[in-house]
């Protein structure tokens, strides 16, 4: 192996190869970094001197399937112009990582297509260098996010393990980037958030969140002018819990033969058509539940109707429909309020 090879294989340049050796069904490769190219890892100065050496060892590319790894004896270097002592910088790793940049590019990619313990089965490495590599990765290109090119956002929370810790996230909704996590939920976990918004001098043209009260001051408090979306799917949940405590109500008040019918139709009504599986004649049963009560019939459709305004190709449609959907919900309800609970759908 020659030293061009150092390069063009492995992407380390501007070091010497000495020698190679084989354990362990491994490839060591060992190099050495010549005398006029020591600098100074804290001024850059070339008037230093070795003061000991500490051998390295670096996972590098993979040869075939076979592991690959660089030794490298770091010099400590003592510098005459700053007067102090330093390891050297080394070229082709960052630092406190035993693995080299081309590894960690070639792990990037191949996360792209597998999971990470593949990854690592793959490589011969450890789980928790990939996901240190992904970190390290995620960290230098996202972890200060810009603010002043932000347009459309959207906010809502998570919740991580257990005992009810919740995080705040803001993702960009044209890049699909988190740009940023705070701690807890509510208004005040936004609150580093708008104090970096106002400083970018970012113009928000429109943020999608759940109905949280919290959430609607919040945004009208920092951010006025954007339009505020409630999101397709925040929408259809609340929908949705209306409508399970409906058929709650209607299950407690049927007959034995009706109830017979009601239960176990919970799911049948929450899950989109498109999803109902034949084979388990989810279909048929629930059409069967909702020819037996008609208050049941009408609230279904009206969640099916709901969800059709966000798949509608323009606003102006859009309106439309959502205007015919409410003013179609007032007149049912009117209608038939007196026979059935329908304040639980629309209190």
């Amino acid at each position: 192996m020659s030293t061009s090879l150092l390069y063009h294989r492995f992407g380390i340049r501007g070091y010497e190869y000495r020698s190679q050796h084989f354990a362990e069904n491994c490839t060591y490769f060992c190099i050495d970094q010549s005398r006029e190219r020591l600098r100074c890892a804290e001024c850059g100065s070339a008037a230093v001197w070795v003061h000991g050496r500490t051998e390295r060892i670096f996972r590098t590319l993979p040869i075939g399937r076979q592991p690959s790894s660089i030794v490298f004896n770091v010099p400590r270097l003592c510098c005459l112009q700053c007067d102090t002592v330093r390891q050297a910088k080394i070229g082709f790793a960052d630092p406190r990582k035993h693995y080299t940049r081309s590894f960690a590019r070639y792990a990037l990619e191949l996360s792209r297509l597998m999971t990470i313990q593949d990854v690592a089965n793959h490589l011969q490495v450890s789980w928790d260098t990939i996901k240190d590599i992904q970190a390290n990765y995620l960290k230098s290109n996202f972890g200060k996010p810009r603010y002043g090119n932000l347009k459309q956002i959207a906010i809502d929370e998570i919740s991580i393990g257990r005992g009810h810790r919740y995080f705040t996230v803001v993702l960009d909704l044209l890049t699909g980037a988190v740009v940023f996590v705070g701690d807890g939920k509510g208004a005040d976990a936004l609150e580093p958030f708008f104090r970096r918004l106002r400083r970018s001098r970012a113009r928000i043209q429109a943020v999608a969140s759940d109905m949280s009260t919290a959430y609607i001051r919040a945004i009208r408090q920092n951010i006025p002018r954007a339009v505020h979306v409630f999101d397709h799917f925040h929408v259809v949940k609340l929908f949705n819990d209306k409508l399970s405590a409906f058929r709650r109500h209607l299950y407690h008040e049927a007959s034995a033969h009706d109830r017979r019918i009601l239960k176990g139709t919970r799911w049948l009504l929450l899950k989109n058509p498109e999803n109902l599986d034949e084979d388990r004649n989810e279909l048929d049963r629930l059409q069967e539940a909702l020819r037996l009560n008609e208050p049941l019939a009408i609230a279904y459709y009206l969640k099916e109707d709901l969800r059709q305004i966000w798949w509608q190709t323009d606003k102006r449609t859009a309106r439309r429909v959502l205007r015919s959907w409410l003013a179609r919900a007032r007149i049912l309800v009117a209608d038939v309020e007196d026979c059935c609970r329908f304040d639980l759908l629309f209190p």
